[in-house]
């Protein structure tokens, strides 16, 4: 499998704290990458370097085995916290602003309103829509692109199981259009049912990172690796 991110001992420090140390990451084409820790581990600020939001402090991303610049995001798409939606917008308009600003026609719009299952939504606001209906819209604003890899920054906080159940269908049907998905979660039982690889990180360090079968005891791992972090820092 050829790989389509990786990073290489990446690290970021705040005021002097190293909240990521050396963090090596492997995502392959057309996977799901399911990214494991608690509160506060450090896989919120990985995504943000991966998007450019933040710059690493040491170590490098290669992404399509390239060293990382910012043109590869033309190929990257991202939900990183809250969906930027402007809520006095339908969903085709707020996807509107943005396919302006990146060019892109209107037959886009539907595509992506279509994958996302929010065509019925028509003139109604963005401000009016469920949690699990402005995740969708978010993750639409993430496609408008053609992305090669989406990222998405725990997608599921928030949602009532049913939000849940549809955002599932939706990032497991990606790989038929050859989207990667590196996603971030506290959530085991969620993770469990979609990911092909995972990684854990605790404290800033991962440490595991593998291919991973739903029959795998996922808890047991995870906790494995959170007690001997909290051991060794």
């Amino acid at each position: 499998m050829n790989t389509i991110l990786k990073t290489n001992n990446l690290c970021k420090k705040f005021k002097g704290q190293e909240v990521v140390k050396n963090v090596s990451l492997n995502i392959y084409e057309n996977s799901i990458y399911g990214l494991l820790g608690p509160n506060g581990a450090g896989k919120s600020t990985i995504l943000k370097m991966i998007c450019g939001i933040l710059r690493p402090t040491s170590g490098d991303i290669e992404f399509d085995n390239q060293k990382w610049n910012r043109n590869h995001l033309n190929y990257i798409g991202s939900l990183i916290e809250k969906p930027p939606l402007y809520e006095n917008l339908s969903a085709f308009d707020n996807l509107k602003v943005n396919a302006e600003l990146l060019e892109i026609n209107d037959e886009r719009i539907y595509e992506v309103l279509e994958i996302v299952e929010l065509t019925y939504t028509k003139k109604k606001l963005a401000g009016q829509f469920s949690m699990g209906m402005k995740q969708r819209l978010g993750i639409a604003l993430a496609l408008l692109n053609r992305p090669k890899l989406l990222i998405l920054d725990e997608p599921t906080n928030g949602l009532d199981p049913v939000g849940i159940t549809e955002l599932r269908k939706l990032i497991t049907s990606f790989h038929e259009n050859n989207i990667t998905v590196l996603l971030s979660s506290h959530m085991l039982s969620e993770v469990k049912l979609i990911a092909d690889h995972i990684g854990i990180i605790s404290n800033g360090v991962l440490g595991y990172e593998g291919k991973f079968n739903i029959d795998d005891d996922l808890e047991e791992l995870f906790m494995e690796i959170i007690k001997k972090n909290r051991k060794e820092f």
